[in-house]
């Protein structure tokens, strides 16, 4: 008799631990999405005051609000305040792109590219505020890429161009390939040289 209730209570403290885990899982959940549900308030009220108080346009209103919250996550910056003038001419942009974002990780191809610039308040709260400038893609009303003038160093060193046997030239082209015998096909690897220059 003992050893049949023995597995019963051990089946009743098991479900107990998945029904606890459950609930935290859930709780945890709704955390997250309050989070982020208070976070897109915020960003819809700033959109909201610069087009409102500042007569921005929506999409260099759009842009300063997503540099406000990418800056806020730096090391360096409490926060950016952007003045009234962030959105004038002088400070701010959009210009018909149809082109890609730029030339490294963001190769997408946006219609506008939009700049702002705010005042980047240091977390130290001891020097003068930096001037940042924020950078964003755009297709129709839909930010598509992002960057800025951030001080702080990426946490992850760039990679290094490999040199030797496959390295990538100027143009993409992969050097030893072009004008050589393949060794697979038993000849030897020679280059042909060439007397046209590359400026």
């Amino acid at each position: 008799m003992d050893s049949i209730q023995v597995p019963r209570r051990l089946l009743r403290v098991v479900g107990r631990l998945v029904a606890i885990a459950s609930m935290a899982t859930l709780v945890s959940a709704a955390c997250s999405a309050t989070a982020f549900a208070d976070t897109l308030d915020e960003r819809n009220e700033l959109v909201n005051h610069f087009v409102t108080d500042f007569n921005a346009n929506p999409l260099m209103a759009d842009c300063a609000a997503h540099g406000s919250f990418v800056a806020s996550t730096s090391t360096a910056f409490d926060h950016v305040e952007f003045p009234a003038s962030s959105f004038d001419s002088a400070h701010g942009s959009i210009v018909p792109w149809n082109d890609s974002f730029d030339e490294h990780k963001q190769r997408i191809k946006v219609d506008n590219v939009v700049t702002v610039e705010g005042l980047g308040v240091s977390k130290d709260g001891g020097s003068s505020p930096s001037t940042l400038k924020f950078r964003c893609g755009y297709v129709g009303s839909q930010m598509l890429a992002f960057g800025w003038n951030d001080p702080v160093p990426s946490a992850r060193p760039r990679a290094e161009p490999r040199s030797g046997h496959g390295a990538k030239g100027r143009h993409g082209a992969v050097k030893g390939k072009a004008g050589s015998k393949s060794k697979a096909a038993g000849g030897k690897t020679t280059k042909k040289s060439s007397s046209k220059k590359n400026p």
